[in-house]
């Protein structure tokens, strides 16, 4: 048996018991890589009980920067004897398996291409601590220990780590130092240390920042100018309003009057926290909601209706495996149809597709603008491996001199001056009305806001062309949209290519990593990366300009492919869908083998190396 071998480029993944209390300690494993320079991917795959159900947590380890699930392990930490031969059925050949070996298990249980390497952890942590509930998290603190040995880690980088998280409290803290030295002082006496696979030290991370897609989508909504959020609290995206109000007490708090310039509300069901924000959106302020696809469903009526009344509201939709409950913890992109069809009737939104923390925080920002703008719901799709999950991004960048679009707002003096006001009534042809505040002007720009027909002047109306002049408009409006929504980006190949990829979302670091082991079997594809519905030209003839285009997506009935077949007029035998929806994130090697399958199955061969397609 060849055992794996690899500096800073390998993937680790620890299989562990729910409420053990081992994410903290996985987690300090993938920040000490981080610390070392090293870039990490971490991924937290975890059930919605509160405990004793299998949790996995998974640490990408390369010093070429890849985000994306890779797909494989090369060690597998296997503390959950219920996963057992699952955990060792996902590992390499000539990888390693690390397990307790309190009670040792016979060659059966194992693999003969696998190296195994065995810890009596629980006999160690019976022989150091009493309490039962230490001798569970002390256990994971010790076999971290012993894994900074194994993969001849930086100690002081897991110390240091452990000393700003427990500073101050030195109860904490000299316990969790002795576990992690006692772990691996085992490892370096009684195992060969290290194994294949080694840490050192690099400079591969930059001025990037490690943070959670939720928590930036929060601080994008205080940097757009969101005062008022309501929210129902619902996985994955409660954290979204949780942060919301962090950043609000340190950033919107009055600091002569101590007084906050902001509304936080926890409604009763979704149906109230988006009533409360459409109110919100109605009397000039500019307001949010957070929440995921069962939520989504419940709040349409009230999405209706800011839809037809014309009322700017802004909605993060941090989406999880469905239909009904389904898979409260597991990522999809499963929301899309239901987002951009939201309410009964001819209705169709804005989605913004972030891919990153960085566009979680820019996007919701824009949305904010655009919301305002275009007088209209605009929905920000994330999900719950973005929105959840820490990961590496550019930092965060806001330009100060940036003033709001408060889109078209007659004022006090321009209602004074005379000049005609039609709550719908369209001046500018871009199918854009324009709108006043409560409280304008004490006698001119008043208006009911209905949701039932009416004509331009928002009088009641059954009148059919008041109707239908109303609908024009608002396709008008979501025409007018496409020029002001994130354009999409393309990632040309090396060489000229029939085959075009569209993706979109969290597949990005994946498909980034699958476009490069494509290309190393010879077959190159030109990849575009959708940002928003509605769609741009670019995407028709990005399509049109391809023999197939394959579309990579994480949900079961190829939503993007619908939607572009239904929205972009794209020829649907052209596009070849690569759905990935079993819960966890899409992975690099998953992209790479369905599209590579497809196209030999084409009859397509690969081209040979420095040979255009």
């Amino acid at each position: 048996m060849k055992n794996i071998t690899a500096v800073n480029d390998f993937v680790v993944k620890f299989a562990n018991v729910n409420g053990s209390g081992s994410a903290s300690a996985n987690e300090l494993f993938a920040k000490s890589i981080l610390r070392m320079g090293v870039p990490v991917s971490p991924r937290n795959i975890f059930p919605s009980n509160i405990q004793g159900l299998p949790t996995w947590y998974e640490v990408r380890v390369t010093e070429k920067g890849w985000l994306g699930r890779r797909g494989g392990v090369d060690l597998m930490v296997a503390m959950n004897p219920q996963t057992w031969n699952e955990d060792i059925r996902e590992i390499e050949p000539g990888g390693y398996v690390f397990y307790d070996s309190t009670r040792p298990l016979p060659p059966s249980r194992f693999r003969d291409d696998i190296s195994v390497i065995g810890m009596p952890l629980t006999d160690i942590c019976n022989a150091t601590y009493t309490d039962s509930r230490q001798r569970q998290l002390f256990k994971n603190i010790i076999y971290i220990g012993a894994l900074s040995a194994l993969l001849d880690m930086d100690a002081g980088a897991i110390a240091e780590l452990i000393g700003e998280q427990y500073k101050g409290k030195e109860k904490l803290l000299k316990p969790n130092l002795n576990a992690l030295q006692m772990g691996r002082d085992y490892a370096l006496n009684h195992l060969k240390c290290p194994i294949g696979l080694r840490v050192e030290r690099a400079d591969a991370v930059g001025k990037k920042i490690f943070m959670d897609g939720n928590s930036a989508a929060a601080l994008g909504a205080v940097y757009g100018g969101a005062t008022v959020c309501a929210w129902y609290p619902i996985t994955p995206s409660s954290s979204v309003a949780e942060a919301f109000q962090r950043y609000c007490a340190r950033l919107r708090v009055d600091a002569q009057s101590g007084k906050n310039k902001f509304a936080i509300v926890q409604a009763e069901d979704e149906l109230a926290s988006i009533g409360m924000v459409t109110g919100a959106g109605w009397n000039g302020a500019r307001a949010f909601t957070a929440t995921s696809g069962p939520g989504i469903s419940l709040m349409s009526e009230f999405i209706g209706l800011a839809y037809f009344a014309e009322i700017p509201v802004t909605i993060i939709d941090v989406q999880r495996g469905g239909p009904s409950t389904g898979m409260p913890t597991r990522t999809q992109q499963s929301d899309i149809l239901a987002c951009a069809y939201a309410s009964h009737g001819d209705t169709k939104h804005v989605l913004l597709f972030p891919e990153d923390p960085k566009e979680c925080f820019e996007f919701t920002a824009q949305a904010l603008d655009l919301a305002d703008r275009l007088q209209t719901p605009v929905f920000v799709m994330t999900d719950l491996d973005i929105g959840m999950n820490t990961r590496l991004c550019e930092p965060l960048e806001w330009d100060d001199a940036k003033t709001y679009d408060r889109g078209k707002l007659k004022r006090y003096e321009d209602l004074e001056a005379g000049k005609e006001f039609g709550r719908y009534l369209d001046v500018d042809g871009d199918g854009i009305s324009y709108r006043t505040l409560p409280g304008t002007h004490p006698t001119k720009g008043g208006y009911f806001t209905r949701g039932t027909s009416k004509n331009a002047y928002a009088v009641y109306s059954e009148a059919g062309p008041d109707y239908v002049y109303n609908m024009r408009r608002l396709l008008q409006k979501f025409d007018t949209a496409k020029t002001l929504v994130p354009k999409p980006l393309l990632t040309p190949a090396k060489y000229a290519a029939r085959f075009g990829a569209i993706f979109y979302g969290s597949t990005s670091p994946a498909m980034s990593e699958a476009l490069e082991l494509l290309a190393e079997r010879g077959i190159y594809v030109n990849a575009l990366r959708v940002r928003a519905f509605p769609f741009q030209d670019e995407i028709f003839d990005f399509a049109a300009s391809h023999s197939k285009v394959f579309v990579v997506e994480q949900n079961r009935d190829a939503q993007l492919k619908l939607l572009l077949v239904n929205e972009a007029g794209i020829n649907p035998a052209s596009l070849i869908p690569v759905l990935h929806y079993d819960g966890t994130p899409i992975t690099a090697r998953f992209i790479a083998n369905e599209i590579a399958q497809i196209v030999a199955a084409l009859n397509v061969r690969p081209i040979k190396k420095d040979k255009a397609a």
